[in-house]
């Protein structure tokens, strides 16, 4: 059975442990996580892929090892910042609000998962699959040293996933792709008193912009997201102001749906830019698609069922911003995002979250294991 209590001391624990991504260090949280999962009879192995960036990646067998649920939320939190009106690391408590760095994200819901753990062992409760519990490194600047080579390296396989790191109960089942790009446009160097005698790179740069923000394309509609966006980051160029500018470079934040690639994105870009300019360069900084998954997929329904027989309502959901899920899709593995912080709170200063969320997050969770069956 779910301990309430039990609850309140791990997270306090957790949140006094300070894993701030930068620097980035999860030896003190990754070792208290390691030993309380171990003194649970799980197995446990640690990867470190870089110095201080430990990830822990534990298992409890199932009856029948024919499948296995993977359950992973993240040891890092974002920096604290000066804005705190209490000590970030204090976890002090005020009703039912817990406040300490990473409350909501991502230490809420990774005390509620071992306590979900916890009453499963204790309860002496026979799952048909085998769980896997990995807490990782890293997540806040990319989890390049975290799950991303875990996954890739086939450390951690698994066949479905399910992501702790939402809030409110919302079961987040899409979400928008990613591409970040720099452009480069060239021009030509002229005294800027005489402009028509050279081209200026910023001039073009703003009607290629202009024309994108404009621009209006025909999509695969999505009830759970937004229609997708176009965001111009930064942007720079010239090296004086009586200098017709002969470079100027910005860089996009594309989001786009499902139904949605990468390779239109950059075709749609490259018409625009060569309206105006065939001199220029696009470098590509990141690339994430676009993930989907079925509603009715037995991960959705089961967690579904789960809130539903505790009188909890859930939420299906999309997430607008890039998150883990889409390193599962590329590993043919189908997951899907929940959690239990509050909504608002994350990577805020007095970051909160409310104490009966995450006990009945974990009491969720312990009723989602119990009753999982694997589609067939």
């Amino acid at each position: 059975m779910v301990n309430k209590k039990r609850l309140i001391k791990t997270i306090q624990k957790l949140i006094s442990l300070d894993s701030q991504n930068p620097p980035g260090d999860e030896r003190k949280i990754s070792e208290f996580v390691g030993k309380y999962l171990k003194d649970l009879g799980l197995k446990i192995k640690t990867y470190t892929f870089s110095n201080k960036r430990i990830n822990i990646l534990a298992t409890r067998p199932g009856e029948k090892h024919l499948k296995s649920l993977l359950l992973t939320p993240h040891l890092d939190t974002v920096p604290a910042g000066a804005s705190w009106k209490t000590p970030a690391l204090e976890a002090k408590i005020i009703g039912n609000r817990i406040y300490g760095l990473g409350a909501t994200d991502c230490k809420g819901n990774l005390a509620s998962a071992l306590e979900a753990i916890n009453a499963i062992v204790e309860d002496d409760v026979k799952l048909d699959y085998d769980l896997i519990f990995a807490a990782t490194a890293d997540e806040e600047s990319g989890s390049a040293l975290g799950l991303i080579p875990l996954l890739e390296r086939k450390l951690l396989k698994a066949d479905v996933a399910v992501v702790l790191d939402a809030d409110d109960f919302e079961i987040v089942i899409t979400q928008k792709g990613l591409l970040h790009l720099t452009v480069r446009i060239g021009g030509k160097k002229a005294h800027g008193a005489y402009p028509w005698l050279g081209v200026n790179a910023i001039d073009i740069a703003a009607k290629i912009i202009i024309d994108l923000k404009i621009q209006h394309q025909n999509y695969i509609k999505n009830k759970y997201l937004r229609a997708p966006t176009i965001n111009v980051g930064t942007i720079k160029g010239g090296d004086k102001v009586n200098v017709v500018s002969d470079w100027c470079e910005f860089e996009l934040d594309f989001r786009f749906l499902p139904g949605s690639t990468e390779k239109e994105m950059l075709r749609s870009l490259k018409e625009t830019i060569t309206k105006y300019t065939r001199n220029y360069k696009i470098e590509i900084q990141g690339i994430q698609d676009p993930y989907y998954i079925d509603p009715h997929h037995s991960l959705v329904s089961s967690l579904v069922s789960a809130m539903q027989g505790l009188g909890i309502k859930p939420r299906i959901s999309g997430s607008e911003g890039a998150t883990v899920i889409t390193f599962f899709k590329a590993m043919n593995i189908p997951a899907i995002a929940t959690g239990f912080g509050t909504e608002g709170c994350a990577h805020i200063a007095n970051e909160y979250a409310c104490l009966d969320n995450l006990y009945n997050g974990a009491r969720v969770l312990v009723e989602f294991l119990k009753k999982y069956k694997f589609n067939t």
